[in-house]
């Protein structure tokens, strides 16, 4: 991915543990999660003609063929998730997408839906043994509210009256696929924008898409897969990221310990990677969704 020539400043992170996993994380933050989002809705601006739209024609150049955007949504997607954003969202998936977390304090029972917590110094993943809160209900983990709402949205467009708010349900699933994704909090995404892109968060979404339509095209079908005939795929990216967590994270550091520049640029590209895959797998899970 491009980058300043400089490296970046000293990156101040304050670690909870070193060898174990932490256990409710602060996510990726406000930019993280619109990155994501943008990431899944970009398509066929032209078509729309929203303002939000009209921006992204000019922003994300490296997937622009003409006047329309090349786009992860399908049609039936992009159409599903625009009736189903309020209208002050103008179409906008990303405006919305730090929704949960603006909502923890008013549904006191989401919060355990954002974090998995495994048990202290294992690097491995269990969803019986792992997806559950603190009074141990079972299901009551990123990875569950993930399943639960995909559940949800699979009802959209059916003949009988909707049972579920399918509105919080695109909204909670939207930010739940980032939350799987995330392995550093949200410091790591506001020092690569303050060092590397001065102009703010639209440079670096540029620079995730033309890296997934460049250097990581190949492997984008592989991150879209979900086996088994299934709709989502949470418990393959909770592996990932507490795999990522084990070997990038928290290894090497001590606890309470400041982390320096050598350790920002090494474990900056797994950031990068962890964003783009989370966007490019919204778009799909939501693709398996609508049709």
């Amino acid at each position: 991915m491009a980058a300043a020539a400089s490296l970046p400043s000293l990156l101040l992170l304050l670690l909870a543990a070193a060898a174990a996993l932490p256990a409710p994380s602060y996510g990726w933050g406000v930019d993280g999660h619109l990155m994501v989002c943008q990431i899944a809705q970009v398509h066929a601006c032209a078509s729309l003609q929203t303002p939000f739209c009209n921006l992204l024609c000019v922003l994300l150049k490296p997937v622009t063929t003409g006047n329309a955007v090349q786009g992860r949504l399908s049609d039936a997607a992009a159409a599903a998730v625009k009736d189903l954003l309020p209208s002050y969202a103008g179409n906008n998936l990303s405006s919305l997408c730090s929704w949960a977390d603006d909502v923890k304090f008013r549904y006191h029972w989401s919060s355990p839906l954002h974090y998995i917590d495994t048990p202290d110094g294992l690097c491995t993943y269990s969803y019986d043994r792992d997806c559950k809160d603190e009074d141990g209900v079972k299901g009551r983990c990123v990875a569950g509210a993930i399943n639960n709402y995909t559940s949800q949205l699979l009802t959209y467009g059916g003949s009988s009256a909707p049972q579920y708010n399918l509105t919080q349900a695109l909204l909670f699933l939207s930010h739940f696929i980032g939350d799987i994704h995330q392995v550093w909090d949200a410091n790591i995404i506001q020092t690569t924008e303050d060092d590397f892109y001065g102009t703010g968060v639209a440079d670096y979404i540029d620079a995730l898409t033309t890296n997934i339509t460049g250097e990581w095209s190949e492997q984008v079908p592989s991150w879209e897969e979900c086996g088994k005939n299934q709709t989502a795929c949470p418990d393959i990216y909770a592996s990932e990221s507490i795999t990522a967590a084990c070997n990038w994270a928290y290894k090497g550091v001590d606890e309470d310990s400041t982390l320096d520049d050598a350790y920002f640029s090494s474990r900056l590209p797994v950031v990068n990677l962890r964003l783009a895959q989370g966007g490019v797998r919204l778009a799909a899970t939501l693709n398996r969704i609508f049709g």
